[in-house]
């Protein structure tokens, strides 16, 4: 079978391995690398990982389909984990999953047929102080509301970057606007 990892991304992965004195604890960097250059990792990738590592391929196999950072089919250029736990479910995080659902014509797991967005509910993204998140390729966006969400679709769909702040903080004891300066004494 055809090698799918580029000379760059093995030189990197021989790279990464050397920071480790046990191999198969860098599959995770590993996959992360070659991820980066394909997009995800189809099954030859992890085979080629695995047998950088010096594992098999059910136990490089393993670690890919655990972690829910690695994708095993194609996803889109704009990937939506939107926040689906308590703390974001209280805030609103329904409410935006329908609004993405019904704006993408997706549901979670899927790609838009344009290879644009893939969005995915997260099980929990640590940002509970200022819910409801999403993570948006490598960025956090929080607090979000519809308003917001929409504005950052609309822009990530015409190819920019969104021109908001990532986290807004919210108005409450101490604060008059929500932009996280106190009130004079």
């Amino acid at each position: 079978m055809e090698q799918v990892l580029s000379a760059s991304t093995r030189e990197k992965i021989q790279a990464h391995l050397a920071k480790y004195p046990i191999a198969r604890s860098a599959i995770m960097g590993a996959f992360w690398l070659a991820q980066e250059q394909l997009g995800y990792l189809p099954r030859q990738a992890i085979r080629e990982v695995a047998e950088l590592i010096g594992l098999s391929e059910e136990q490089a196999l393993g670690v890919a389909t655990f972690y829910t950072m690695y994708y095993l089919k194609p996803v889109g250029q704009y990937r939506i984990h939107l926040c689906a736990t308590l703390p974001c479910a209280l805030r609103g995080a329904g409410q935006l999953y329908d609004l993405l659902v019904k704006r993408l014509g997706i549901n979670a797991g899927e790609t838009t047929a344009d290879g644009r967005f893939s969005l995915f509910k997260a099980e929990c993204l640590g940002s509970c102080a200022t819910a409801p998140a999403a993570m948006i390729n490598d960025d956090y966006w929080e607090n979000l509301d519809q308003e917001r969400l929409n504005k950052i679709v609309d822009a990530l769909a015409a190819g920019q970057e969104p021109d908001l702040p990532k986290t807004l903080n919210r108005v409450g004891p101490g604060f008059t606007d929500g932009s996280g300066q106190k009130e004079a004494a």
